[in-house]
């Protein structure tokens, strides 16, 4: 039988009410503070680093100042830059197909070493927008993600078919961006970062029941291992919404340098 995401929020909202006890909540409650807790730390780390390296000579390995042919000194990216911008996408897919390969603390490590990469790929965003802005934005968006999250959590709704709306949504945005570095459209760029904000707030509500939904079902019977290699997971999607959902926030909204 084909798995059914509509009957497994059924069948966990069912099984909640049948069995559902003191010790459940607390689990659920301890579960899901791990989880923000990875996902805060990782954030915290790639900030950090990000900062590191734009405002220390580090800069000059990812973008060092290259004369143009007119006189001006620009930063150009080097392959270390070009390197650190694709990092990400493969540690995201080792922890997400490797998962249950992984170790507890093997999936740690690669979850730190994401976010330090994280970081040093959104070095760039100190060169394009003022730290004011970048701080406004960052501050706009955690309280966005934490309403639309605590949305996902206390709602009785069933958001199954929200998140599979998103993802459709999700597609349809990276498409539109892959054609739009041909055709540099401001206006393509606008309409993708104004749809780009709503998917992520959609989608941070919708993992976020995922997450209670699938510990009220299986967290019971996830073990301290599996526990540990979940929470690490769940943190990795809770974080990419939010990263995802700052850098759209930061195209509507940032201010750009003036030099």
């Amino acid at each position: 039988m084909a798995f059914n995401p509509h009957n497994s929020y059924r069948t966990a909202q069912s099984g909640y009410a049948a069995y559902g006890s003191a010790a459940l909540d607390q689990g659920l409650r301890a579960y899901m503070l791990r989880v923000y807790n990875w996902m805060a730390s990782g954030l915290v780390l790639t900030g950090v680093i990000a900062f590191t390296i734009a405002h220390t000579g580090l800069i000059n390995a990812f973008y060092p100042l290259v004369q143009t042919t007119g006189g001006m000194l620009v930063r150009q990216p080097t392959i270390l830059a070009y390197a650190a911008i694709f990092a990400p996408l493969v540690f995201v897919m080792v922890l997400s197909f490797g998962i249950n390969r992984l170790s507890t603390t093997q999936a740690q490590a690669l979850f730190w070493v994401f976010c330090a990469a994280m970081g040093a790929s959104l070095t760039s965003i100190f060169m394009v927008y003022t730290e004011t802005s970048i701080a406004e934005v960052f501050f706009i968006s955690a309280g966005m993600f934490a309403g639309t999250s605590l949305y996902g959590y206390v709602t009785g709704r069933d958001l199954t078919s929200l998140g599979s709306f998103m993802m459709m949504g999700l597609i349809g945005i990276i498409i539109a961006s892959l054609v739009n570095i041909f055709l540099h459209s401001p206006v393509v760029a606008w309409m993708v970062s104004i749809l780009g904000v709503f998917i992520f707030l959609g989608l941070t509500a919708y993992d976020t029941q995922r997450i209670k939904t699938s510990y009220l079902q299986y967290g019971g019977t996830y073990g301290a291992d599996m526990a540990g290699k979940r929470s690490v997971y769940d943190a990795l999607t809770l974080y990419l919404n939010f990263i995802n959902l700052f850098l759209f926030m930061l195209q509507l909204f940032g201010q750009r340098n003036s030099r």
